[in-house]
This record gives C-alpha cells, structure tokens and sequence, in this order.
C-alpha cells in the first residue's frame, strides 16, 4: 500500500498543467489512483490513496507542483484529491468482481467508472462551490480533463493485465 502511495507521489513530480477554464491542474496523478485500484483492490487501494491524502493533510509536497498542505485540499482542487481514496476502491471492487474475466477492455472500463466517473462526481461539484464557479462552468471547464484520463484508464488497464498474469494481488472474488 505504501508503494502505491509513493507512486502517486512519484507522478506528482511530473510539472502539472493549469487550465485556463478551471482552478484544478491536470496531473498524472490519478494514473496512481487507478493503478492502485487494478492491482491492489478494493481495500488496499483504498487505504493506499487514504495514506496520501493524509500525507497532504500533514504538508508534505506530494502533490503535482510540489503542493501540500490542508489549504490545498480546502481548495478547488480539494475535492479531486479527496476523492481519490474513494476512486481507487471502486476500481478494486470492480476489478475484484470480475477478476476471472479480467481483460484491458473491462480494465479500461472499471478504470473510468471509478477513476474518472467517481473522481468527476466528487470533484467537479467541489470545484463549482469553492472555486465559485457554479456548476455548468465547472462541467464544461473540466471537459479538457477527459482525453488524458481516458488514457490514463488505458496504460492502468494495460499494466494491471500484465501485472495480473506475472503477479496476482487481488484474489479471485469474480462473478
């Protein structure tokens, strides 16, 4: 769990993106929370993506951009990085569910239900209320997150599968 929380932390390093449209960064970082979900499962990943989001709250700069702190999470951004721990467990449960028949179609798929869908719900009425934005900017702003988090879903699933065949971590709870 601690890996994946290092990984997330690692993707941070990479400089993030500010929008013109919308007050959050585009970040690598949900890759990690996707990951976490697709390997680890539902508990784990959850847990791992709690462990950063505490690393946040206590300031370390763990956040793309070298951020940190509970002002961030405060923030318009806040609601993205809170959502993280929740994402991260549905992609488990979902990748738990159907591990038999586990491929990088189902991957990508559970990866956008939890990854993005669940990281959107919470994330862009978060942004609309604090960034006081209203929603239907916040909605439309952050259509420019959508083609970099479905490819996020895509290198997950990809890595998820290859990690599965090499070395399971999730156990067998399939439907």
């Amino acid at each position: 769990m601690a890996l994946f929380a290092a990984l997330t932390a690692a993707l941070g390093l990479l400089p993030p993106v500010e929008v013109a449209l919308v007050p959050a960064p585009i970040t690598a970082q949900t890759l990690g929370v996707m990951l976490a979900g697709a390997v680890l499962g539902s508990r784990r990943a959850g847990a791992a993506l709690l462990l950063f989001v505490l690393l946040v709250v206590v300031g370390l700069p763990v956040l793309a951009g070298g951020r940190g702190g509970l002002g961030v999470l405060l923030g318009p951004s806040g609601g993205f990085i809170l959502s993280w721990p929740v994402a991260a467990f549905v992609v488990g449960l979902l990748t738990e569910r159907f591990w038999r028949r586990y491929t990088v179609l189902l991957g990508i798929a559970w990866n956008v239900v939890g990854g993005v869908l669940v990281v959107y719900l919470i994330g862009i009425p978060w942004m609309a209320l604090v960034g006081d934005l209203g929603f239907d900017k916040a909605l439309v702003g952050s259509l420019v997150y959508v083609p970099g988090d479905l490819t996020k879903a895509v290198i997950a699933a990809v890595v998820a599968v290859t990690v599965r065949r090499a070395y399971p971590l999730i156990e067998d709870r399939g439907a």
